[in-house]
């Protein structure tokens, strides 16, 4: 553990610039949502009101999508937002907590975003000699968005020695460091303080609906 001791405020540093890095790239990459609401709508439109539809329109939007998922997956590991079982692991110590997400990263992480990250660059690649291109009538290149997958693999990885750090630090300190803020979920208890609305005020509009929901 001496390892991830040393110089504790440089690392903790060093390990929320990773998480800004992760969240600068989400959130960039974020955009292709609005690229992705134009194109669809505008081959709706060409579609079904000028009809002329384009054969390359649904490749392109793929590509997009696919790179919207991919580059979204450092960003979300950074938000530690990433789907998780936690009916039991909810209740432990952040002690525990760390032992079993570091068992898990070096056990299944690890070594599936390293092959992803391999053969993703070995894939773009070959994709690149033969100069890929998709199969329609107005074919786009194909070899550029496949090296995204090498990309968003590394930066995935990155994160994720940043996350084992981490855990290593949550077992020394038994709580976890802080990371990079973003959006968070309504924290409902913090609205009805805003908003000035008590517990009684609900349960008093609550009688005032159900009857005229015709649950009586």
């Amino acid at each position: 553990m001496a390892l991830f001791s040393f110089h504790g405020d440089h690392m903790q540093q060093w390990l929320l610039r990773v998480d800004r890095l992760s969240t600068w790239l989400g959130q960039a990459f974020a955009w292709t949502i609005v690229i992705l609401t134009l194109g669809i709508t505008g081959e709706v439109f060409a579609r079904y009101v000028l009809n002329e539809p384009h054969d390359w329109s649904l490749n392109g939007q793929i590509m997009l999508y696919g790179t919207l998922f991919m580059m979204a997956g450092a960003y979300t590991l950074a938000k530690n937002n990433h789907v998780r079982g936690d009916v039991l692991y909810g209740f432990f110590e952040p002690r525990t907590q760390a032992w079993i997400d570091l068992v898990l990263y070096i056990l299944f992480f690890l070594p599936g975003i390293v092959a992803l990250t391999w053969a993703g660059w070995t894939y773009a690649n070959e994709s690149l000699a033969i100069r890929e291109k998709t199969f329609s009538a107005t074919p786009l290149p194909l070899y550029p968005f496949k090296f995204v997958i090498p990309f968003a693999g590394g930066l995935l990885l990155l994160q994720g020695f940043v996350e084992i750090v981490r855990c290593a630090q949550c077992i020394r300190a038994g709580e976890w460091p802080s990371r990079e803020e973003d959006v968070e979920e309504v924290d409902v208890e913090k609205l009805k303080e805003m908003v000035k609305v008590k517990d009684e005020d609900i349960a008093a509009l609550d009688k005032f609906v159900m009857p005229a929901g015709g649950s009586k």
